[in-house]
């Protein structure tokens, strides 16, 4: 699947997405980069609303984890567990939120674990990029089990 691919599924099952008009700009087997515009996503002091800045991290890292599990021939359905977001400036134009495991080294574990027992649990980091720096930083376990 590439950047044109996913943001299309992403459009037609997440339509938030189309709403913030969120645009896939790399897709990689270890990393997801999206990209949201301010306007859509403006509060009332012309920074990024930090709703918009969490559900772009968010995406960023659901994302990193269907493709990661598309890419292994495995259909599920992926929930979000638990998050933390941490805000460090205001964001005052188009950002960036790329995803990343927690730990990429555990990711066999992850698979052996949900073929076992159907359902399996992993975790993702995300950085909210803004003028080439850090704007904010995301963690979160995702749930992942087998469709019936």
């Amino acid at each position: 699947m590439n950047e044109q691919e996913l943001e299309q599924y992403l459009y037609e099952h997440i339509p938030l997405s189309l709403m913030m008009q969120v645009s896939a700009v790399a897709v990689k087997s270890d990393s997801i980069l999206l990209r949201a515009p301010l306007e859509p996503n403006i509060n009332h002091t012309h920074t990024v609303f930090g709703g918009s800045a969490a559900s772009v991290a968010i995406l960023s890292a659901w994302s990193l984890v269907y493709m990661y599990m598309k890419n292994a021939g495995l259909d599920c359905s992926i929930v979000i567990q638990r998050n933390t977001m941490a805000y460090k400036k205001p964001i005052s134009g188009s950002f960036k939120a790329r995803s990343e495991f927690k730990q990429p080294e555990f990711l066999a574990l992850f698979i052996k674990t949900f073929l076992r027992h159907g359902k399996a649990r992993v975790s993702v980091k995300a950085v909210l990029e803004y003028e080439g720096t850090s704007a904010g930083a995301f963690e979160g376990d995702f749930v992942v089990t087998k469709l019936d």
